[in-house]
């Protein structure tokens, strides 16, 4: 087995429950604002989201402009006459806040520590994703946090996985393994820059046909039989 000395976690969806977090934030945010939230407003907003965090990892646009631009995207598609910027504010105050873990991250990280240096490499907004580190039990587990709105660059790009690296002291690319739930931005980010990836699939999706990976799994607790 390759002797790993860092492994790098992605956050959302694959640490953080990012569902749960995602749903509550959004309806305490139209709440502040002081508009009745219909559930129906929840899959609106994810479809939008989705699409443009993808353009994110296709480098079309940044992390930044997804802040308003979701919500500006929402309140049209609902027809809601209110401030994106109140809106957007309100929302990454809300998440920042909601720490909650996927089952098992707490003491799967707890177990690897100590045995392993972790990071965490993540395409999201910086004060949501300290925020909620700052808050959460695994906040003395990480070395330290990568995030792409910080450093200019996003994953799957090869800058990105570059100052990642270096932030992390320039392990050589066979000590350090990815893991993460995103096929695009973590698996095939990872891969190509030349670094083993490790598949979170909760959901048993298909999997692609590549590029090659080393380990694909649908419980964190699995890091744990195959790691320690």
């Amino acid at each position: 087995m390759q002797c790993y000395q860092w492994l790098l976690f992605d956050a959302d969806g694959t640490l953080f429950d990012y569902e749960r977090a995602e749903a509550t934030a959004l309806e305490q945010a139209f709440g502040l604002i002081g508009v009745a939230f219909d559930p129906s407003y929840l899959p609106t907003y994810q479809r939008i989201n989705q699409a443009l965090w993808q353009a994110v990892e296709r480098g079309e646009i940044t992390p930044g402009v997804v802040k308003l631009r979701r919500f500006e995207l929402l309140l049209e598609a609902i027809g809601v006459a209110s401030s994106a910027a109140a809106l957007s504010a309100h929302y990454l105050e809300c998440l920042a806040a909601c720490s909650e873990l996927i089952e098992d991250a707490s003491e799967v990280l707890q177990a690897l520590h100590g045995k392993y240096r972790i990071a965490i490499l993540t395409n999201g907004l910086q004060v949501v994703q300290r925020g909620r580190l700052a808050r959460s039990v695994i906040r003395d587990h990480i070395a330290d946090i990568i995030i792409s709105e910080e450093i200019g660059f996003a994953k799957p790009a090869k800058e990105y996985f570059n100052i990642a690296l270096t932030r992390l002291g320039n392990p050589s690319v066979r000590e350090v393994l990815m893991i993460g739930d995103g096929w695009a931005s973590d698996i095939q980010g990872a891969v190509q820059y030349g670094i083993d990836a490790c598949w979170y699939n909760p959901k048993k999706k298909s999997r692609p046909t590549s590029p090659k990976i080393t380990r694909e799994i649908a419980s964190l607790r699995e890091l744990l039989e195959w790691l320690e």
